[in-house]
C-alpha cells in the first residue's frame, strides 16, 4: 500500500512539475493568462507557470504563407474570371492576436478573399492583366491597415493566377493576331514609302546626266542577263539614230 501511494505521489508530482515548466522555441511566444487576465508575453526559452492559475497561449511569430482559393470576380468592364492569390503575414503583437480576434488566421483569410473580389471589381480586364504590381500593392496596403489592430503585419500580397473564360481567351488571341497583321501591313507600307522616296531621288539625280541614265540602263541589263533561261527584249533608244534619219 505504501508503495502504491509513493508511486501515485511521484506521478502527481511529475505531472505538477510538467504543468509548471514550459519551453518555447525561438519562433514562439507565450501569452500568459492568470485567472483569465492577460499578464503579458513570455518566451522564448524556459517559462515557469503557476499550475491551475496560469494558462499559456502559444503564438507562432514566423511569416505565414496563406494560399487564397480561386475567387469568382467580375471586372469593371463586366468580364467574369477566377483569381487566386497568396498572402505573406506574421504576428507582431501576440497579445492583440489572442485577445482582439478569435482566430486571426481564419479572419485574415476571409478578409483577403473579400478584399480581393472588391479590388478586382475596380479594374478593367486589360488593367488586371497588365498592372499586377499596382493591384498587389493596393491589396497589401488595405489588408495591412485592416489587420493592424489584430497584431498582424501583412508583408506582401501576390495575385498568383488569373483564369479567363475560353471564349475570352479565343477573342484575345484573335485580337492579338489582328494587331500583328496590322503592324506587318504598316511596316510594309512604310517600306514602300521609303522605297518610292529613294527611287524618286535617284531618278532626279539620273535625269540630270544622260550618260548616268545610260549607264544605269546597261547595269540593269547586265543584272538581268545573269539568268540564261530568260529571253530579254529591250527597246533601242531612238535618240542615237536622229542624225541618221536626218541624212536619209
Amino acid at each position: 500500500m505504501t508503495l502504491s501511494v509513493l508511486v501515485f505521489i511521484g506521478i502527481f508530482g511529475l505531472t505538477f512539475l510538467m504543468s509548471m515548466i514550459k519551453v518555447l522555441p525561438e519562433w514562439e511566444r507565450g501569452v500568459i493568462l492568470r485567472l483569465g487576465h492577460c499578464i503579458g508575453v513570455k518566451g522564448p526559452g524556459l517559462i515557469i507557470l503557476i499550475p491551475v492559475i496560469d494558462r499559456i497561449m502559444r503564438v507562432d511569430t514566423r511569416t505565414v504563407t496563406m494560399d487564397i482559393q480561386p475567387q469568382d470576380v467580375i471586372t469593371l468592364d463586366n468580364v467574369s474570371m477566377k483569381v487566386n492569390a497568396v498572402v505573406y503575414f506574421r504576428v507582431t503583437d501576440p497579445v492583440a492576436a489572442i485577445t482582439k480576434i478569435e482566430d486571426y488566421y481564419f479572419a485574415a483569410s476571409q478578409l483577403t478573399q473579400t478584399t480581393l473580389r472588391s479590388i478586382m471589381g475596380q479594374f478593367q480586364m486589360d488593367d488586371i492583366l497588365s498592372q499586377r504590381d499596382k493591384i498587389n500593392l493596393k491589396l497589401q496596403i488595405i489588408l495591412d491597415e485592416a489587420t493592424e489592430q489584430w497584431g498582424i503585419k501583412v508583408a506582401n500580397v501576390e495575385v498568383k493566377h488569373i483564369d479567363l473564360p475560353k471564349e475570352m481567351q479565343r477573342a484575345m488571341a484573335r485580337q492579338a493576331e489582328a494587331e500583328r497583321e496590322r503592324r506587318a501591313k504598316v511596316i510594309s507600307a512604310e517600306g514602300e514609302l521609303q522605297r518610292s522616296e529613294k527611287l524618286m531621288q535617284a531618278a532626279e539625280m539620273l535625269s540630270k546626266s544622260p550618260t548616268s541614265m545610260q549607264l544605269a540602263y546597261l547595269q540593269s541589263l547586265t543584272e538581268i542577263a545573269g539568268d540564261k533561261t530568260n529571253t530579254i527584249v529591250f527597246p533601242m533608244p531612238v535618240e542615237g539614230f536622229g542624225k541618221f534619219f536626218e541624212k536619209m
